[in-house]
């Protein structure tokens, strides 16, 4: 699936969403994860089996030393988030040991691609992407890290889920978990990690606020049917649900004209203690139910009991990653 077979020539090595698509079949599969995010930076271990948590730990992060996006550097205060990195691992007594890096989701575009005809050779796949997204990234060619899947299609064809990124950004989120001893051997955004924590057996809407980044996807019976990720006008603390649902109902309204159907669920995550002020207006429009994203993968078995500590504190993504992992 990726370009090679260091992390920097593909973006994903492990199943961004195994319970979603069973996109690959033999990944890496590490015993910790960290995620890094604009305002905490988070790591758990799980034994070796998979089956429990063994720890977590999470740091704060001071407003402002991250500014995810995929072009400039995001490292607003690279020591801050330097030592964050490192105590965190300190209280994991982590070291020297390979960990999958959660990064926000801004970094990497992600793209659903269709096309009549694609090759199976990955010498000749790659350069057919690359000439159909050109237009879609702000950066060359020849900084862009690529990696894709193929997933079942809605029509004749084949759909290939497609993530992008700029080597040099990815390579900033990297050297912070480097100078802390540790080795990314899986690199993907957060929210394609927390994908797995949502039920797949009718169309679902995850809507996933970080900050002022909002990232909306739909998963249909094991595939990736939409996703989009984009700069809100007013961060999580400032957003109104009219805003909101002007930002999401794109996505939605895309997913009813192509698949002739409506979601039948959507899930939240991100919103903390302002869930409540969002879900009514967004059920009244999107006429479906709403619920939070963690408290429904509680109540659908998905969330051990092992792992609420780490639902207790929002880290949808480390849970996910459990998921992905095929625990």
């Amino acid at each position: 699936m990726s370009e090679g077979n260091s992390v920097r020539e593909g973006i994903y090595r492990s199943p961004l969403v195994r319970r979603v698509a069973r996109w690959l079949d033999a990944i890496p599969h590490p015993m910790i994860a960290c995620e890094i995010a604009i305002d905490y930076v988070a790591a758990a271990r799980w034994t070796r089996t998979g089956m429990s948590l063994d720890g977590f730990a999470i740091e704060p992060l001071p407003p402002g030393v991250i500014l995810p996006t995929a072009v400039e550097s995001n490292l607003i205060n690279a020591g801050e988030v330097r030592a964050a990195v490192g105590r965190v691992f300190s209280r994991l007594r982590a070291k020297n040991e390979e960990i999958a890096l959660l990064v926000p989701d801004a970094v990497i575009r992600v793209f659903v691609v269709h096309f009549d005809v694609f090759p199976r050779k990955q010498e000749e796949a790659i350069p057919m992407l690359r000439w159909r997204l050109k237009k879609s990234v702000p950066f060359e060619a020849e900084e862009t890290l690529i990696s894709y899947m193929r997933q079942p299609p809605r029509e004749e064809g084949v759909d290939i889920v497609t993530g992008l990124a700029r080597l040099r950004i990815v390579r900033e989120y990297e050297s912070l978990v480097e100078s802390a001893g540790m080795s990314p051997g899986v690199v993907m955004s957060s929210t394609l990690a927390a994908l797995p924590l949502l039920s797949d057996g009718r169309p679902a809407l995850l809507i996933r606020v970080a900050g002022s980044t909002l990232t909306t996807a739909i998963v249909r019976e094991g595939v990736l049917c939409g996703y989009r990720c984009i700069t809100l006008p007013a961060d999580v603390l400032h957003l109104t649900p009219q805003a909101l649902l002007d930002e999401v109902y794109p996505l939605a309204a895309y997913y009813q004209d192509s698949w002739s159907e409506g979601v039948a669920q959507v899930r939240l995550a991100g919103l903390a203690e302002r869930t409540e002020e969002f879900r009514e207006p967004l059920e009244r429009e999107l006429g479906c139910p709403v619920s939070p994203l963690l408290t429904a993968a509680s109540v659908e078995g998905r969330i051990r009991a092992g792992e609420q500590p780490l639902a207790d504190r929002g880290l949808d993504a480390l849970i996910g990653w459990t998921l992905n992992r095929g625990a």
